[in-house]
């Protein structure tokens, strides 16, 4: 599959291995870019798989979209800033204001922009492990997120009550999970590098007049969106224990 940095239009670098002694059961997986329709029907398989099979690790992939609009299933709209049509196949909208296309999909929030020079990461995470607890799930994303603009120099922070990770005022990264009998999909889209303006055709997670930021208008340095998904393995690393801190809950019926 194809991958584009915003330095020379191609990762060919692989994600670093991490020894196995050091990983704590959770597989990192780069994709490079992928058509939405295709990551997401990935990541329905693989929920359905682990949910089958309890026994199987956690995973976490990291990618690249082609340009694409989603938004999760709410009766609000609003955040299209147009009228919403008739859903066509596989949960794609029509929506002829929007430059790309449109997919309504189950997840939390409003409408959002993925596209090359953004990183996608979606943890398929058994939160039967982790005491079943998705405000701290939540909570974990974003500061693994902070953790990982930190060691490029950026000071992030969480605000109370809005789901995401800022530089002051400016959001750099969005949050937008969803849950199947407990095992994550979804996940976290971190601004790396490249063009933010297709963010101008929506609300962004329905937040009126929110400026969008990212890593290379932080810091004016280009990085590339690999370079960044690697930092994302080794914290991840790190930081997955602290998620698993909880009591595990495993119903004997799942």
């Amino acid at each position: 599959m194809n991958a584009a940095t915003c330095r020379d239009g191609v990762l060919s670098r692989k994600l670093s291995r991490v020894s196995a002694a050091r990983r704590p059961s959770l597989n990192v997986h780069w994709l490079g870019r992928v058509e939405f329709g295709h990551a997401l029907a990935l990541q329905e398989e693989s929920v359905a798989r682990k949910r089958n099979d309890a026994s199987m690790e956690d995973q976490l992939v990291l990618l690249e979209h082609e340009p694409v609009y989603t938004i999760g299933r709410t009766p609000d709209q609003s955040s299209l800033s147009a009228t919403r049509s008739r859903p066509s196949r596989d949960g794609e909208l029509g929506a002829p204001h929007l430059p790309h296309p449109l997919f309504a999909i189950n997840r939390g929030g409003q409408a959002t922009y993925h596209g090359p020079g953004q990183l996608m990461g979606y943890p398929i995470i058994d939160l039967r492990r982790c005491g079943q607890d998705l405000h701290k799930y939540l909570r974990w994303l974003e500061h693994l997120l902070i953790e990982v603009l930190a060691e490029h120099g950026i000071a992030a922070t969480r605000r109370e009550s809005l789901t995401g990770v800022w530089v002051e005022d400016r959001k750099i990264a969005s949050i937008g999970v969803g849950v199947r009998h407990w095992i994550t999909m979804h996940g976290f889209a971190l601004n790396v590098c490249g063009d933010l303006s297709p963010f101008n055709h929506i609300v962004p997670c329905g937040i009126p007049n929110v400026a969008m930021t990212s890593m290379e208008k932080e810091t004016g340095t280009a990085f590339s969106v690999l370079e960044v998904g690697t930092a994302v393995e080794k914290v991840a690393f790190e930081q997955i224990p602290n998620l698993r801190a909880a009591q595990e809950v495993l119903p004997a019926n799942v």
